[in-house]
């Protein structure tokens, strides 16, 4: 029997580590908001609604999109749009799959993360602040769910958007998104081992459909978490002191005794 998604929920998902942190509540014009790490802590308004703009204007105004992608060359110091783009792109995906993973691990139910519902600010630095309002659920089992407001309601927009104003192929964008799952689930075991639904059969069975099928390769570790290979690179390790990330395409393979 499936658990409740509530605030508390989200709460407890906020502790798992930085990129599960959503904040949920009413706008901070309406009477503030709670941020949902369990802490208790008070909603920081920046401006009206916190700063916070839906993530369908991410997805559709080039505008706004190439301002972010600025910013983040300027943080990473590099004068290539693309390498910083992938970077936005896969902690964005990053940000997305841990929050729905893990409602899906601890409760069975997936949040609904549509991305007129769903509102993001840039902070002073890391991955995108999240905010999600009014805390609904997909109505739908949770493999299923997780495709449907992940994959399809968000991380399809967010490629297409990432690869007019940049230019960075589909190949680097669908391996990104599986290489976020990867990166979330890792997490979610290290931090929640006891969830109440088990992650990695959820993650294989993603990773075997669209849009994440044929992105990499991966082999169960038990009890570890997935080993996971990717097809393709995010462009990271062409930052100023930065190398390739454990499962790219360029990292040379462990040898077999």
């Amino acid at each position: 029997m499936t658990a409740a998604l509530t605030p508390a929920v989200l709460a407890r998902v906020s502790t798992i580590g930085p990129y599960f942190v959503v904040t949920t509540g009413p706008r901070a014009e309406d009477g503030g908001a709670s941020r949902a790490e369990g802490s208790g802590g008070g909603f920081r308004a920046e401006g009206s609604g916190g700063g916070f703009r839906p993530l369908t204007d991410l997805y559709s105004d080039p505008g706004a999109l190439e301002e972010v992608v600025r910013t983040v060359s300027g943080r990473l110091r590099t004068d290539q749009p693309r390498v910083a783009a992938s970077t936005l792109h896969l902690g964005t995906a990053s940000r997305l799959w841990s929050i729905a993973l893990a409602c899906a691990a601890l409760t069975g139910r997936v949040p609904d993360l549509g991305p007129d519902r769903l509102w993001w600010r840039l902070p002073a630095s890391g991955p995108l602040d999240l905010w999600l309002p009014d805390l609904r659920e997909v109505a739908q089992e949770t493999l299923p769910a997780l495709l449907h407001t992940v994959a399809v309601q968000n991380l399809a927009p967010w490629a297409d958007a990432v690869r007019r104003v940049s230019g960075v192929s589909p190949h680097t964008l669908r391996g990104n998104a599986a290489s976020a799952l990867i990166g979330a689930h890792r997490v979610l075991l290290a931090r929640a081992p006891d969830p109440f639904l088990p992650v990695a059969p959820l993650v294989r069975a993603l990773l075997d459909q669209p849009p994440l099928a044929g992105a990499g390769t991966y082999r169960a570790a038990p009890p570890g978490p997935l080993a996971f290979r990717r097809r393709s690179c995010c462009l990271y390790y062409r930052v100023p002191g930065a190398g390739t990330c454990g499962d790219c395409v360029l990292t040379p393979k462990e040898k077999t005794p």
